[in-house]
Parts: C-alpha cells; structure tokens; sequence
C-alpha cells in the first residue's frame, strides 16, 4: 500500500515508516506540521493515510481537520487518525455521516505491531477501525437509549462489531459458535432499530452512525 503519515513527533514518525517499509508498504510522504497534511494527501493521493490528531502550530486537532478537508477532494479516501488519549468528539466527527475507510488508535496501539497492521489494512480496504478504549467510551456515555435494552452478550458483540472484526473473528473472541454471533447481530439490529444486514463493514459503520447521533 502507498502511505502518507502525518505525525509531528520525529521518533515515532520514523518508527512508523520503518515499520510500514519492513512490512512491503510504500511511504510516499511525511509531514511533521498540520499545513504541510492537506498538500501532501491531495499531491500523492495514497491508498491510507495515518494522521495525529494534534499537530504544530496550534496542536489542537490540525490532523484531523486536515483528514475531513482530504475527504472532501478525494472521497473515501482511507484514514486512519492516532490520538494519545480518547477524544470522543474527535471521533465522532471523523465518523459523522457513516463514512467508509476510517480509524481512530490511540498511540499506544502502535506498539502492538500486529494489531496495529490489521487496523492499517482494513481501514485502508474500506472497513473501520476503532480502538477498543474509544468504543468502550462511546457505549459508556449513551443513557436512556436503546442501548440499554441489549443484553452483556449483546454488548459484547457490538462492542467487537463497532472495533471492525468480522464474525469468525468476533465468534473466536467470546468463544461461541458463528450461528451463535449472527444471532445476537440480528438482535442486536432489531433492538436499535437498524436494517437487519450483514454486509461486511456497511453494519459496522451502521452501528457507529446510530452510536454517533444517539
């Protein structure tokens, strides 16, 4: 895949190409800045961008508007955005409108070299990623929703639902049967007043779309 990684904190930027090129990626760029983020995107045009959130000079949430400005002239354009702490906001921005190819790590995810590359991949495949910490925090804030009326399983699938695994990978996390997770989907569906599908990643970012505006 060809990347852009934007990321102002020299040791980790070139920790993350070191990783990428040993991993078969190509980095196409790097910016260390929030105004160099949105020229280098639109310049390379890459299969996955990984962005920080706070960047010079005002270090509030440069990276981030830069992602929604690269989306707008190059829709779809896969994103993966690294935080150091949970900003639901920050989240729920990037994912507002149920928007395909997004993520948001935290930075210490990094470090978790193979879950780092899985996030990489399906985000950059059109699939969401979302660290496990921010969507604990997502379902944690939602009161007096429907939410309320699934039950700890249920919970349970959404959750890994929301963070982007599929159902094979969800049915070997709780150790229960396929037909077992495809259930507790539909329920899942049926008590949030969503379609009952299950397409791919389209029921994740339902999911978050309907966590995001309830």
């Amino acid at each position: 895949m060809r990347v852009v990684i934007a990321e102002d904190n020299a040791l980790l930027r070139e920790g993350l190409v070191l990783l990428l090129t040993s991993s078969g990626h190509e980095v196409v760029a790097v910016a260390g800045s929030g105004p160099e983020v949105l020229p280098a995107l639109l310049e390379h045009r890459p299969d996955v961008a990984v962005l920080d959130v706070r960047m010079p000079p005002g270090f509030r949430d440069e990276g981030l508007r830069a992602a929604l400005a690269a989306r707008k002239e190059i829709p779809g354009l896969p994103v993966l955005v690294l935080s150091q702490y949970v900003e639901e906001s920050y989240a729920a921005e990037l994912l507002g409108g149920g928007a395909s190819g997004v993520g948001y790590l935290l930075k210490d995810r990094v470090g978790r070299v193979d879950e780092f590359l899985d996030a990489l991949e399906r985000v950059a495949s059109g699939g969401t990623a979302l660290d496990p910490e921010v969507v604990s925090e997502l379902l944690v804030r939602r009161r007096d929703s429907p939410l309320d009326s699934l039950t700890p399983r249920e919970r349970e699938v959404l959750q890994l639902m929301a963070e982007g695994h599929g159902n094979s990978a969800i049915a070997e996390a709780l150790v229960v049967t396929e037909r077992s997770v495809s259930k507790h989907i539909g329920n899942v569906f049926s008590k949030l007043g969503l379609p009952p599908s299950d397409s791919g990643h389209r029921r994740v970012l339902a999911v978050l779309a309907y966590l995001n505006n309830s």
